[in-house]
């Protein structure tokens, strides 16, 4: 591996030059209508993707459908992912991408202008960084960190390289996710004082499995990378590592950062003041950690949200399993999935109103619209509709009710500061250590 350190500090430098004069080869967009001949000529990025399992392969798929972005190089520590990525990256027709284990080496050798960062969410904060750094634009998947502190960190290294930064919340450009809360800030649900997220997949205990030697191909010392060294186990890797704590935060973090950034489109308040939470494992037997069923409660000035999960007992007693209702004097309101979205109002006299979804495949997303956004950002040097800022913040939701389960009372949280009131037990989880040699990042002072 290149030296982290090195590899750093000459990027800084060359982002500090600036780069947004970087050679770009040249795509030509008709952009007037057919009585003109007017062109418009809009760049074309260099583009590399770092973790190319399923999603990062929907990412890029996106990204070259665009017209404007041409994989170069693509990275992972997992060879049985790589090479069938690289044979669908070559299948576009702009030649073979390189490929790299180490995505430091990529950066240095290839300098990508866009960056997408797909990998496991342990490895989001030092990916981001490393890349801003070398000079690049990056579209993260969310959870943008593992960690309170490294949200900011990022969020920091973005102003000041001047990046863009766009966060995979893709439900933030979904239609009727779109219209749907048009509805709700129109006042036509009236005053919401509660709003309920849930998410409950079906399942049962399921089955431990023993460990193993990582299978040929796969670096698993590189894999972890600045989480704790732990063995093999092929219920964590590939696409199992959400359950487990060192790497992710089970599902409050991955499916529930969806619809805590939900929640904080439509409210003014950029922050809870309070959290609580409960939870454990009262079902699952296998090698998961991450709780199969928590309860949060988040306490706003204007609103109390709940969160609710089980990795259990979906049924067809309850008509969704996955969204928010918000519940205000005029009805209720689901902002769904697959479902869209429907107003019930508490006027039986009224009529039920209901937004169907527009979704693309495959897995039923809007990346799509959300890679548009990311592109007119970087053309016009405004923040996205996912900032990295929004993205931060709405992580934030998630890590904090896992901070609260882990200490099993509520907390008092300043968002100004991005630390809990008068709690040093609480405030030392804001962050954790990083295994050596790598270095967790720092930030100046909120």
């Amino acid at each position: 591996m290149l030296n982290r350190r090195a590899f750093v500090r000459a990027g800084a430098a060359a982002t500090m030059a600036g780069t947004w004069g970087l050679s770009r080869t040249e795509h030509v967009v008709s952009a007037a209508p057919a009585v003109h001949t007017a062109r418009r000529v809009l760049p074309t990025f260099k583009t590399a993707l770092i973790g190319s399992g399923w999603w990062g392969r929907n990412i890029l798929r996106e990204a070259v459908a665009s017209g404007r972005c041409k994989p170069v190089a693509l990275a992972d520590v997992d060879q049985n992912q790589l090479k069938p990525a690289l044979s669908e990256a070559e299948s576009y027709g702009m030649g073979r991408p390189k490929g790299y284990k180490d995505y430091l080496e990529l950066l240095d050798r290839e300098k990508p202008e866009i960056v997408i960062v797909a990998t496991p969410d342990h490895w989001h904060p030092l990916a981001t960084i490393d890349a801003l750094k070398a000079g690049a634009h990056v579209y993260v998947e969310k959870p943008i960190g593992h960690t309170i502190r490294e949200g900011r960190a990022m969020v920091q290294t973005a102003r000041a390289t001047g990046k863009i930064v766009q966060v995979g919340t893709h439900r933030r450009v979904s239609p009727h996710n779109v219209s749907g809360m048009e509805f709700l800030k129109s006042g036509k649900l009236g005053k919401i004082g509660m709003v309920r997220a849930f998410v409950h997949y079906p399942g049962g205990p399921g089955t431990p499995i023993p460990d193993s030697d990582p299978p040929a191909g796969l670096d698993w010392d590189m894999w972890c990378g600045p989480a704790p060294l732990v063995p093999f186990n092929r219920a964590i890797h590939p696409k199992g590592f959400r359950q487990f704590l060192h790497f992710a935060n089970g599902q409050l973090g991955d499916w529930g950062i969806h619809w805590m950034d939900q929640i904080l489109w439509w409210t003014e308040e950029r922050y809870p003041k309070s959290i609580s939470s409960t939870g454990g494992r009262f079902i699952k037997v296998d090698n998961t950690d991450a709780p199969d069923t928590q309860v949060a409660q988040f306490q706003f000035d204007s609103f109390t949200a709940v969160w609710e999960h089980r990795l259990y007992g979906a049924n067809n007693a309850e008509k969704t399993n996955i969204g928010c209702y918000f519940y205000g004097t005029e009805g209720t309101f689901h902002m769904g999935w697959l479902d869209g979205w429907t107003f019930y109002p508490n006027d039986s006299r009224k009529a039920v109103i209901h937004q169907d979804p527009m979704l693309n495949e495959p897995d039923a997303q809007n990346i799509k619209e959300l890679w548009a956004d990311f592109l007119d950002a970087i053309d016009h040097q405004r923040p996205p509709v996912c900032d990295i800022e929004i993205g931060h913040r709405s992580t934030n939701m998630s890590l904090l009710a896992m901070i609260a389960l882990k200490l099993g009372r509520t907390l008092n949280w300043d968002g100004r500061t991005e630390t809990f009131i008068n709690d040093s037990e609480a405030n030392a989880l804001l962050e954790r250590p990083y295994r050596a040699p790598y270095v967790y990042p720092k930030i100046d002072h909120v």
